[in-house]
């Protein structure tokens, strides 16, 4: 059980704690602060607004909730002493990009250069998950196969149907933004971990990139660690649908790595499905349809992830972390973040007749789930 490690990553929107604005620059002593309470569990992110914790590799489920939970807590403590609060959600619902500050580092500097007004427009939050394969050369091929489930953790973690105080009518508006960005989007299907390698080499020789980092795919080997690296979800407001999308995906690749003919034949049309499926899950969220190759037809949300669970239940029970699959089952049942957050809305819309204090409500509610 060792060899499938958990890390999970989230990024978070820094907000005034009475209008819920975000801050367009971070107090001087704010992060020295973070990274005393929280040590390296925390960073700053490209733009000031931003930033995140990360767990430490764990074997337990329960493990990975509790230190998140407690990660949450201690960054929200902080906060606090400077009248500030924070938020996860893959965007922050009335923020405008424009103005925004970047973080001064390095790389920043240099990515800024780069991307350019897509850089400045990044003021996105998602979530990543890092799985340990017991023999990191099989990341590639598990990448390859991984390609058609990837628009569940899509749909599963919507947390973005606002963006600069408008309704996007979109469920998950983050990735709608960032793929704007180079080298994001579904991964290129790689026969071998030798083509990756290639690939990787011929972008650093030519200056492109410096190294692999800079490759922002929804689903990533990692440069620092021996994992695969999924980056496709929103920032999940709540805690237990967080530990509920990461423990699906660590079953899912103990699954294709125990079972390496499964999906084996994974070809371009199957790329092709699964980025319309993607857009298909930014879209509708859990409320959508995927299409189904095999299946000739259009398959529920809610039953692709029925059978989903179905298949890896034994690899998660393997795992210890067959109960928290049970908050999939909620998630398609209640809704995610994305469906809260537009219910608030309306409520508060109805109520008050304001579109405004509509907005203040959903970011209050964010506040506070975000704290549980």
């Amino acid at each position: 059980m060792s060899e499938y490690r958990i890390g999970i990553e989230e990024e978070y929107f820094v907000v005034d704690s009475e209008t819920k604005s975000v801050l367009r620059r971070m107090p001087p002593d704010f992060m020295e602060r973070a990274r005393t309470a929280l040590g390296t569990s925390v960073s700053g992110e490209m733009l000031q607004p931003q930033i995140e914790v990360m767990t430490r590799p764990h074997v337990s489920s329960d493990d990975a909730r509790e230190e998140l939970r407690v990660l949450r807590r201690a960054l929200g403590q902080v906060a606090s002493d400077f009248d500030l609060a924070f938020f996860a959600a893959g965007t922050h619902p009335t923020a405008t990009w424009q103005g925004g500050k970047r973080t001064p580092a390095q790389r920043y500097d240099g990515l800024m250069h780069d991307l350019q007004m897509l850089g400045e427009r990044n003021l996105l939050c998602g979530m990543h998950v890092h799985v340990e394969l017991p023999d990191p050369d099989l990341r590639i091929d598990v990448m390859r196969r991984i390609l058609p489930f990837l628009p569940v953790f899509v749909a599963l973690a919507t947390s973005s149907p606002f963006w600069e105080s408008k309704r996007t009518g979109l469920m998950g508006y983050r990735l709608a933004a960032y793929d704007e960005l180079p080298r994001t989007g579904l991964p290129e299907l790689f026969e071998s971990a030798k083509d990756y390698d290639d690939y990787i080499e011929a972008l650093v020789a030519a200056r492109a990139i410096r190294d692999s980092s800079y490759v922002w795919w929804a689903i990533r080997p990692s440069e620092k660690h021996p994992t695969l690296e999924l980056r496709a979800p929103d920032s999940c407001t709540r805690i237990e649908d967080s530990i509920a999308i990461a423990t699906l995906y660590r079953a899912l690749v103990r699954h294709l790595v125990r079972n390496p003919k499964f999906n084996a034949g994974v070809d371009a049309v199957d790329r092709a499905i699964a980025a319309e499926n993607k857009w298909r899950a930014q879209r509708y969220g859990i409320h959508g349809s995927f299409v189904d190759r095999a299946a000739k037809q259009a398959v529920p949300v809610s039953q692709a992830v029925e059978t989903l669970i179905d298949m890896l239940a034994d690899d998660a029970r393997a795992l210890g972390g067959l109960d928290h699959l049970r908050q999939l089952k909620a998630i398609t049942h209640g809704g995610t973040s994305a469906d809260m957050q537009i219910a608030v809305y309306q409520e508060a819309a109805h109520r008050t007749g304001n579109r405004g204090e509509a907005l203040r409500a959903v970011k209050t509610w964010l506040t506070h789930a975000s704290a549980q």
